[in-house]
């Protein structure tokens, strides 16, 4: 049955259906097979969505799309520029600076890509061409789901149930966030030298400094806010959510004065949509996984998975590669709602701790959002750029590599990702 279930999932996604409904109609035939009335569905698709900590993933992405509608790039690339000045690949630092901005207030890379895109490529491509411009916006927009808050981690955290906490899960992404961050800043100055790009930017100044952290105080106090009232424990992740659209809505309204009334419905529209597309795959899912449940795959694979071996880095290997195939050619998202539910039991077989197994399978896949043939974050900076595919994978490859590079040391040393979220109490 769960044979015939992922053949069937995957042909339908294949053949260009939806993954929702390629989910669904899986399903359907997986409850026709194992004998069950079709209504089983549909208690399981109410019970799925009928959760409070899911609205925190709509709740975020509105707080992200208003800080962006309200004028946080400007300040951002004031901010980043004023630190870094006229230092080789100045302006390609400070793309990676303000996507790592963008990342503390939205979460989400596609979010990131498309506003990192319309606002710097035309400034990049001026001093780079428009391939490494793309290659670093694209870089840029990854760090988004790395750190917190994390779109990808809410989700992770609800798919794998009690032992996995949302705020713990963002503070075990905080360390190796820090580490991609500084990893990508020296890959643009080396990238820079190697190719001999001209020096650019003002120079370097305390009052520079001083005056553009002035004007972006209030804006980094939004993650500050949210995120350390969630590890406080003051409010859970999804009232921290709706803390940080009220936080969005007063900056833009009367800070920066740039959000207009006028830009309320589209970005409402916006999160309803990709929130729709979320929540029916969770839906749906949820009868594939009770199906997984009762014809006892997780116990089939975590029995193959000891029949290969027993040490737990081998079975993070393992499920490395895996993934790499997987991101490679499905959608982030869909590979949460179906595979998390049967490899995270598994890792805790092993003695894994399960942040560090949660964070290692985050990253995999949002590694896979810069991967070819369906990496969502290369056709985003695509379609908005008109950058040709081949010329952005052929400039993104050094950062796919350091991020690979990450990931690897993260598996050696699980401390990175757990030392934080132990110190917290988590």
């Amino acid at each position: 049955m769960s044979l015939l279930v992922i053949a069937l999932f995957l042909l339908l996604a294949f053949l260009g259906m939806p993954l929702a409904f390629s989910l669904g109609s899986a399903a359907l035939a997986g409850l026709w097979l194992a004998g069950f009335d079709a209504s089983v569905m549909a208690t399981r698709l109410l019970n799925s969505v009928n959760s409070f900590p899911l609205m925190s993933i709509p709740l975020f992405m509105v707080a992200g799309e208003l800080m962006l509608k309200g004028g946080i790039m400007d300040r951002l690339v004031d901010f980043a520029n004023a630190f870094i000045g006229r230092v080789r690949g100045g302006l390609a630092q400070v793309t990676i600076v303000a996507g790592a901005g963008l990342a503390s207030v939205s979460g989400a890379a596609v979010a990131d890509a498309s506003a990192l895109s319309s606002t710097l490529v035309p400034a990049l491509r001026q001093q780079y061409g428009l391939g490494f411009s793309t290659g670093i916006v694209a870089a840029a927009a990854n760090l988004g789901p790395i750190i917190p808050p994390s779109g990808a981690m809410i989700v992770y955290a609800f798919m794998a149930g009690s032992s996995v906490s949302v705020g713990g899960l963002f503070m075990a992404g905080v360390v190796p966030g820090l580490i991609l961050f500084a990893t990508f800043m020296v890959l643009c100055w080396f990238i820079a030298w190697k190719r001999d790009y001209p020096l650019a930017g003002a120079p370097t100044t305390l009052t520079n400094i001083l005056r553009e952290l002035r004007r972006s105080f209030i804006v980094f106090l939004m993650p500050v806010i949210v995120i350390g009232g969630i590890v406080g424990g003051i409010f859970t992740p999804t009232e921290g959510a709706a803390v940080g659209v009220f936080y969005a809505l007063f900056l833009g309204f009367f800070v920066t004065r740039q959000l207009k009334l006028a830009h309320l419905p589209g970005v409402l529209l916006d999160a309803a949509k990709t929130t729709a597309m979320v929540g029916a795959m969770i839906a749906f899912a949820s009868t594939v996984t009770f199906l997984f449940t009762i014809d006892l795959l997780p116990m089939k694979l975590a029995g193959a998975m000891r029949g290969i071996t027993d040490d737990p880095f081998l079975f993070l290997c393992l499920i490395a590669l895996m993934l790499l195939v997987v991101g490679m050619f499905l959608e982030s998202n869909a590979a949460y709602i179906m595979l998390v539910p049967l490899f995270h039991p598994i890792a805790l077989q092993y003695g894994i701790d399960p942040l560090h197994f949660g964070f290692l399978f985050v990253l995999n896949l949002v590694i896979g959002m810069l991967t070819p043939p369906v990496g969502v974050v290369l056709f985003v900076v695509c379609g908005i750029t008109g950058v040709k595919m081949g010329e952005l994978v052929r400039e993104s490859w050094p950062f796919i590599a350091a991020m690979y590079g990450v990931l690897a040391l993260c598996m050696i040393f699980p401390s990175l990702v757990t030392w934080l979220p132990e110190r917290l109490g988590y």
